[in-house]
């Protein structure tokens, strides 16, 4: 059969007490990725929302049997979101359950629980003087508490707002370590439970980030021509873990303390927590009896200026939100090294959950400037993380573009390229049966063929193919090696040493490519080999929709072939596959950058892989008719002579995928499938307000999860255009979806006996 694969690249924004709808959102999209896991195992899961999806995904399978699977294989946050992220990562990784994590958000994410015991009020009575001013602030007319809490809970939220402003002063009045212990005891509830299959294929990998601030900074080179080195001060911290999908369930993506480290960082709201600090997790560990055996090695891959500097224990990390509240380029950065079994759909959705709103909030006179008070709030810290996205999904556009031109460029190329690799070869060569040896030949031919012909246009090729390469081996080995600090200097130092080993001239004096240049081009050239691939089976797609002489089982074995190959050359891309023993060889790249370069063309082998691609394609080209297998090895050989033109016009980029990555975002200004109740109970306080009351954190993840259902089922349709559902049958989809939910948690969110009632009736009733 030939699945199509939804991919899911998700973003979480930053919002303090809005992470408890996060949360509702992010619930939702683990039971769409349990619900494809169980669909394609061929398992049967009514639970909740998880039925709906199944029942969603068998009424999208066509009658050949072709199907959709979902999965979510990067996830980035910051601050709340980052919180989230971790735990669906870990999620995804482990197969383990995230209602641990419900547990967390609804019952200890409450002002009493998070204050610290030593900020708290000793008595009813402390700081009495300040009483008089509490109670006008709480109940003088039109107050926040009075105009947006519901009268059941104006009482609790009033007496705790009255603790936390009683609190101590001048200090940080909420816990680091407490907080630091809840996200312990969640990780280690998960673990405790029983876990399912992780929700990727094994092998798969998965990256999360999320971000931090580092307060202090960490001081970076920078190269310029004068003066030639300067240092600068970079706060921003990413703090990334890559796993690789277990067979097994219940392997954890990282360390426990790792990530407890990575989920305490970028969640320190500056002001409301302390800064985190190394040792308070070494006293989280004591405390526990926790071994942290990982942390060198952890704290140093993070931080290797400051673990250069030996100054680990006296970093301070604050909230990732201040200068990166939306951490969509890291998530963009790991695009490249995904494998691919299949046609796939790359979605990069994002949870933004206060969309529009700007700061401050509060009601003022518009001809008047802003206070004093809002003026600083909102240049610390609410303005750097309400900032647009607009530079990221720019940057996709731009992607977006640019694949549109290779594809129309493509198209423009395809009569004359096939007319020439006819030329080369002759008919014959299509009424043969392709054997791995003739096309290992045949390729080799066409490739010296097409660089003969483009002439001097070969000498621009040739410079952007080589130039490409050596800012791959520079990436991958200062991802081995940190401390060799930026990869131009890198580079620069390959280039003078390839340039001794004949490097220095590509072209040979009858045209194509020199001996040398050959010889490393098959050695290294790990991209050609991707796009060539990525080409046949944009073919092999045609192939299988063409109007006439359709040959579907034929074109989707090739296909399948086609995405296995595609995945055996992109396995040999991360730094990972060169093994462990490549971080000390890498370190020494200046040194003997000889000894480096052959490593890695050892350690990938990529002329024996091709050999193995080569007898895979042409066993499937074999099964094939006559007419389809001449198109597709008119795709296969004419190659070269596309890529002659496309990657100089195109500087090396943008040209591994003839699909753009689409951009979908999850918010409550996106869903109107349920009349609202009202606005986000996280939002009041300045987003603090769902940790006020519980009654606001059953409110916000009941929302979550049911805006999370509406946009994920939305999405999930769209991934299947040949296959659409007409919008009554969507919606029908989507009822269904919101009274499993209602029906799962009635039992749980009690404290407003109104919300599920209310939310129901409205789905009851003819209108809804």
């Amino acid at each position: 059969m030939r699945h199509k694969e939804l991919r899911i690249a998700l973003v979480c924004y930053g919002g303090i007490s809005l992470a408890v709808y996060m949360h509702g959102v992010t619930k939702e999209l683990w039971k769409l990725l349990r619900a494809s896991r169980c669909f394609h195992a061929g398992e049967t899961n009514s639970e909740s929302s998880e039925g709906v999806y199944g029942r969603l995904l068998e009424r999208l399978r066509d009658e050949h049997g072709h199907c959709i699977s979902v999965m979510t294989d990067i996830v980035a946050g910051a601050s709340a979101g980052g919180i989230n992220s971790v735990f669906l990562a870990q999620a995804i990784h482990s197969g383990q359950s995230l209602d641990p994590l419900t547990e967390l958000w609804l019952s200890e994410a409450d002002i009493d629980i998070l204050l610290d015991p030593d900020a708290k009020p000793g008595a009813r009575t402390a700081k009495f003087w300040m009483m008089p001013a509490v109670s006008y602030l709480l109940q003088r007319p039109g107050n926040g508490v009075s105009s947006s809490v519901s009268p059941e809970t104006r009482e609790e939220v009033r007496e705790k707002l009255s603790r936390l402003i009683r609190s101590r002063w001048f200090e940080p009045p909420f816990s680091g370590i407490g907080l630091s212990r809840l996200f312990t005891r969640a990780l280690s509830a998960m673990a405790d439970q029983p876990a399912g299959d992780p929700l990727l294929p094994p092998g798969h990998p998965i990256d999360l980030f999320v971000t931090a601030t580092d307060f202090g900074g960490q001081l970076r080179p920078l190269r310029l021509h004068s003066p030639e080195l300067v240092y600068e001060s970079e706060h921003r911290l990413s703090i990334g873990f890559r796993g690789i999908t277990p067979g097994k369930p219940g392997q954890p993506l990282a360390p426990l303390l790792d990530l407890v480290f990575a989920t305490r960082a970028t969640s320190s709201f500056p002001g409301a927590f302390p800064p985190l600090q190394v040792a308070e997790i070494e006293t989280l560990a004591q405390e526990e009896d926790l071994s942290w055996e990982s942390r060198d090695a952890f704290l140093t891959r993070i931080m290797p200026e400051h673990a250069r500097e030996d100054d680990l224990e006296q970093v301070a990390l604050i909230d990732g939100s201040v200068l990166v509240n939306a951490p969509f380029a890291d998530a963009m950065a790991v695009l490249r090294d995904r494998p691919a079994h299949r046609e796939v759909d790359r979605r990069f959705v994002y949870i933004d959950p206060t969309p529009h709103h700007t700061f401050p909030r509060e009601q003022r006179d518009p001809n008047e400037p802003p206070g004093f008070i809002a003026t600083i709030f909102g240049a610390v810290s609410a303005i750097p993380r309400e900032q647009p996205i607009r530079d990221n999904l720019e940057a996709l556009e731009s992607a977006s573009q640019e694949t549109a031109t290779l594809r129309a460029i493509v198209d423009s190329l395809r009569p004359e390229i096939e007319d020439a690799v006819e030329r080369l070869f002759g008919r014959t060569l299509f009424l043969s049966r392709p054997t791995p040896k003739r096309l290992s030949t045949w390729r080799a031919k066409s490739q010296q063929a097409a660089w003969e012909q483009a002439g001097f246009a070969y000498h621009g090729y040739s410079q952007v193919k080589f130039a490409g390469i050596l800012a791959m081996l520079a990436r991958i080995i200062v991802q081995a090696a940190p401390s060799l600090g930026s990869r131009q200097p890198v580079s620069d130092a390959l280039a003078a040493h390839l340039a001794t080993q004949g490097l220095d001239r590509l072209s040979a004096l009858r045209g194509g490519a020199s001996s040398h240049a050959v010889e490393f081009f098959r050695e290294h050239d790990l991209a050609f080999r991707i796009r060539r691939l990525r080409l046949l089976a944009r073919r092999a797609i045609e192939e299988k929709f063409a109007d006439s002489e359709p040959d579907e089982n034929a074109a989707d074995h090739m296909l399948g072939i086609i995405y296995e190959g595609l995945a055996l050359y992109q396995a040999k891309e991360p730094v990972c596959a060169l093994g462990p023993e490549f971080d000390e060889l890498a370190a020494n790249a200046f040194k003997d950058p000889r000894a480096v370069i052959a490593f890695i063309a050892n350690q990938r082998g990529l002329p024996a892989l091709d050999a193995k691609v080569d007898a895979m394609i042409a066993a499937a080209l074999g099964e094939m008719s006559p007419a389809s297998r001449r198109r597709l090895l008119l795709a296969y050989l004419g190659f070269p002579f596309y890529d002659t033109v496309t990657l100089p016009l195109l500087r090396g980029e943008g040209t591994n995928e003839f699909d753009p990555a689409k951009v979908d975002r999850i918010s409550p200004d996106d869903c109107h499938a349920i009349p609202s109740h009202g606005s986000l109970r996280g939002t009041e306080f300045y987003n603090f307000g769902a940790f006020f009351s519980r009654a606001y954190r059953e409110h916000d993840y009941l929302w979550g999860r049911l805006h999370g259902a509406q946009r994920l089922i939305d999405l999930v349709a769209s991934a299947v255009e040949d296959r659409q559902i007409g919008v009554e049958e969507l919606d029908q989809f989507k009822r269904e979806a919101f009274l499993a939910i209602l029906d799962e948690e009635e039992s749980r969110l009690t404290n407003d006996p109104a919300l599920i009632a209310g939310i129901r009736s409205t789905l009851e009733s003819p209108s809804g």
